[in-house]
């Protein structure tokens, strides 16, 4: 049996990748739960896979790095979701954005959580 911190990191792959094929399969649901409209022409083409591209990576390198012997492959996720995070205080500080407090919060204690995990992922 998988120490807690795997079956976290496990779910949390799991609901990113879910996120990202949801975007394929009800954008306009996605966006909203993202707080935006579904864009129309190019812009929704864009908006889709660009946010598929990004949900379903981030969800299969968690899964991928969720196994012994594979933990340094959590850096990636934990690395792109701080980086997410760091574009949205961008965002709010010099673009006017809305300041996005859960989402934040959401990316920068999934990015700890992830290197925690790629850490101590040999004690799997």
């Amino acid at each position: 049996m998988g120490s807690r911190l795997q079956i976290v990191t496990r779910v949390m792959g799991a609901l990113f990748l879910l996120q990202g094929i949801g975007w394929l399969v009800a954008p306009e649901r996605s966006a909203g739960s993202l707080g935006m409209p579904l864009l129309e022409g190019l812009g929704r083409s864009t908006q889709i896979g660009d946010f598929a591209a990004f949900f379903v990576t981030l969800g299969m390198t968690i899964l991928a790095g969720s196994f012994v012997g594979r933990g340094r492959l959590l850096y990636f996720p934990a690395t792109l979701l701080a980086s997410a995070a760091g574009g949205r205080i961008l965002a709010w500080a010099a673009q006017g954005a809305a300041f996005a407090t859960l989402f934040i919060t959401v990316e920068l204690f999934s990015s700890l959580l992830l290197l925690v995990a790629a850490q101590r992922a040999e004690e799997w």
